[in-house]
C-alpha cells in the first residue's frame, strides 16, 4: 500500500496525557515506532509539538476524544500565532467508530501507533473540525440552547408549584410566562392572595370569563410555595440575563458571519438566530459537502433510511 505520509504521528488522548507515536521508515525501508508520554497541560503540549517538530512529523491524527481533544489540537495548530511549527503542519480528526483498534490490542501505546499506521496510507477519514471562529458561535449558541431548556424547566417547576398550591392559571393563561401572568406571578410571590386583587392584573384581552379567572386564582398558596414562585422566578430573570449577554456575544463576533447569516435569513421560516445557528454547525464552506443530500444527512435534518453517507465523520 502507498504510503502518502512517511512521517506521520498518531495520539492517543487522555484527561492528563497524550500518548504519541511517531512512524519513522529506516533506510532499508523498515518501520520503527517512537513513542513518548505527554501531559496535557499547555507547557506538556508545548513540548508535544516540539518532539513532533524534531521528527520531522508533518500529519498528526488523534481521535475525539470528549472535549479533550481540542486543546490538544489548538495547540499543535498553532492557531492564531501565523508562525510556528504548528503552521504547515495537517492535523486529522477522526471519529473514533472509524478507526477502532486490532481486537486484543488496547493499550493507550498501541492506539497511537494504529492511528498513526493507518494515516501514513491516508486511511483515516478526517472530520470536519471548525475554523476558531465557527467554534467559538458554536459554543455560545450551544450554552444558549441549553440555558433556553433551563428556562423552560424553571417554567415547568412554577407550573407544578401553582397546582400544588390548587392556582390554575394555565387553565385561564395560555402564557403563564406572559405578561399577565408573569404579573400574577410576581404578586403570588411577593404574598398576594386575594383572588380579586389577583384577577385585576390580568389583562382585558385574556378571553377567559372574570368569573373563571377568579376562579382559577382561588387557591391555597403557602409559605413555601411563595418562596418556590420567587426563587424560580430569579432563576428565570437571570438566566435570561445570561442569554442576552451571549446574543450580545455573538453579535459582536458575527462580522465574518454576517453576509451569510443575512443570506441564509431569507429563507423562509429561518430567522436570523436559527441561521446563525445552522453556520456554527456546518460552517461556511459547503464545499465539504459533495451533495445537498450530504449536507442534510450532516445535522440529522432528514430520516435516517434517506441519508446518505457523509463526505467526513460527523462533527466534533
Amino acid at each position: 500500500m502507498e504510503v502518502l505520509h512517511p512521517r506521520c504521528a498518531g495520539l492517543d488522548v487522555h484527561k492528563d496525557t497524550v500518548v504519541a507515536a511517531v512512524r519513522l521508515i529506516e533506510g532499508d525501508g523498515s518501520v520503527r515506532h517512537e513513542v513518548e508520554t505527554f501531559a496535557t497541560t499547555t507547557p506538556g503540549l508545548v513540548a508535544l509539538s516540539d518532539w513532533l517538530e524534531g521528527h520531522g512529523c508533518s500529519c498528526v491524527a488523534m481521535e475525539a476524544t470528549g472535549i479533550y481533544w481540542r486543546p490538544v489540537w489548538q495547540v499543535l495548530a498553532a492557531e492564531g500565532s501565523g508562525e510556528g511549527p504548528g503552521e504547515n503542519r495537517t492535523l486529522v480528526l477522526a471519529n473514533a467508530a472509524h478507526v477502532k483498534n486490532v481486537p486484543g490490542r488496547k493499550t493507550d501505546v498501541a492506539d497511537a501507533v494504529w492511528l498513526s499506521d493507518l494515516l501514513a496510507p491516508a486511511l483515516i477519514r478526517p472530520s470536519f473540525v471548525p475554523d476558531a471562529g465557527t467554534r467559538a458561535m458554536r459554543d455560545l449558541l450551544r450554552t444558549r440552547k441549553q440555558l433556553v431548556r433551563e428556562q423552560a424547566s424553571h417554567v415547568q417547576r412554577i407550573q407544578k408549584t401553582l397546582e400544588d398550591a390548587n392556582l390554575k392559571l394555565a387553565s385561564v393563561l395560555t402564557d403563564i410566562m406572559g405578561q399577565s401572568g408573569r404579573a400574577v406571578l410576581d404578586a403570588l410571590a411577593a404574598g398576594e392572595t386575594d383572588p380579586d386583587r389577583l384577577r385585576a392584573l390580568v389583562g382585558s384581552r385574556v378571553k377567559a370569563s372574570p368569573e373563571a379567572i377568579r376562579a382559577a386564582l382561588t387557591g391555597r398558596p403557602g409559605p413555601h410555595h411563595r418562596f418556590l414562585l420567587a426563587l424560580h422566578l430569579g432563576q428565570i430573570d437571570a438566566l435570561a440575563a445570561a442569554i442576552a449577554a451571549i446574543d450580545a456575544e455573538v453579535d459582536r463576533d458575527l462580522g465574518p458571519f454576517r453576509e451569510a447569516v443575512a443570506l441564509l435569513a431569507t429563507i423562509p421560516g429561518v430567522g436570523e438566530l436559527t441561521a446563525e445557528v445552522i453556520l456554527s454547525e456546518i460552517g461556511r464552506d459547503m464545499g465539504r459537502f459533495p451533495s445537498a443530500g450530504h449536507l442534510l444527512s450532516w445535522p440529522a435534518s432528514v430520516p435516517a433510511t434517506t441519508r446518505v453517507p457523509a463526505s467526513a465523520a460527523p462533527p466534533a
